[in-house]
């Protein structure tokens, strides 16, 4: 049906959209054309094509957003997403930012768990100086991970690595080390909560977000077994649920005592990032 931004706009909000208006104008402006400007002058105005038709219905069924236009922006990276990789929110990139800060000229990191790529990605794109290994499980989501590299012009010093964290993982990065960095965003939401979740999250790959029993299945595999691919003084920059860092601060207190440990807040205050380090 043909919409307008105003109809289009209530017709989001009655599906419980919260950002109703301003993805009713991102739909607009990606299958009808309709610039911001135009939106604003005439609220009123009806477009329609078969392509923005689609879209609003996959909306209203609360298929996301960034699935139905298939690219996201990032940190200032544009990163292109489906239902193969988790979607980039903006919490994460305050370890982007830290790894950015932290990464020591001519370094050399690896991604675990990264999905569609987008940490090492931005990290790259703003460090030239940098090479970083980017390890997933899936080779589905692995190659949205390797698109977003070309996308971003950062595929020469962006090497995909398709293992297991939870097993051969160490295995597979080995040839690649030793790391200045460690960097992940890893499932990290325990099973029991899932179901919780938004109807938008429940779209996104179920390995993406189950940590496991109480969400910390990763981590322990990180923190037990992968110190050993840093370089000394190297660090680990994780990002972890904003309840999670009592558990972080404990688990590293035990298999890696002697290193710093310090947690960074994201834009709405809660606990994001734990560094670790520097690891001797």
């Amino acid at each position: 049906m043909p919409y307008s931004y105003q109809t289009l706009t209530e017709a989001l909000a009655a599906a419980g959209i919260e950002e109703a208006a301003a993805e009713a104008s991102i739909l607009l402006g990606h299958f009808a054309d309709a610039g911001q400007a135009t939106l604003m002058a005439d609220r009123n105005r009806i477009y329609h094509t078969p392509a923005l038709e689609a879209a609003v219905e996959k909306r209203l069924r609360r298929y996301p957003l960034q699935y139905i236009i298939g690219a996201w922006d990032f940190f200032d990276s544009t990163i292109a997403v489906n239902e193969y990789c988790l979607i980039p929110r903006p919490d994460t990139e305050i370890l982007v930012e830290e790894a950015i800060r932290r990464l020591p000229p001519q370094a050399r990191f690896a991604d675990l768990c990264t999905g569609s790529g987008c940490i090492a990605v931005a990290v790259l794109e703003k460090r030239p100086d940098t090479a970083a290994a980017a390890l997933e499980l899936y080779p589905e989501t692995l190659s949205v991970a390797k698109r977003n590299a070309v996308l971003n012009s950062v595929e020469n010093r962006f090497t995909p690595v398709c293992a297991d964290l939870l097993s051969n993982g160490v295995e597979a990065l080995l040839p690649h080390a030793p790391f200045n960095a460690i960097l992940s965003n890893p499932p990290y939401i325990p099973t029991a909560e899932l179901e919780s979740l938004s109807p938008e999250v429940h779209c996104e790959p179920r390995a993406a977000l189950d940590g496991g029993e109480d969400g910390l299945m990763f981590y322990r595999a990180i923190l037990h077994h992968y110190p050993g691919l840093l370089k000394p003084g190297g660090y680990m920059l994780l990002e972890i649920g904003h309840d999670q860092a009592d558990a972080l601060r404990a688990l590293a207190a035990e298999t890696l005592p002697a290193a710093p440990v310090c947690v960074l807040r994201d834009l709405g205050g809660n606990d994001r990032v734990v560094v670790i380090g520097p690891i001797s």
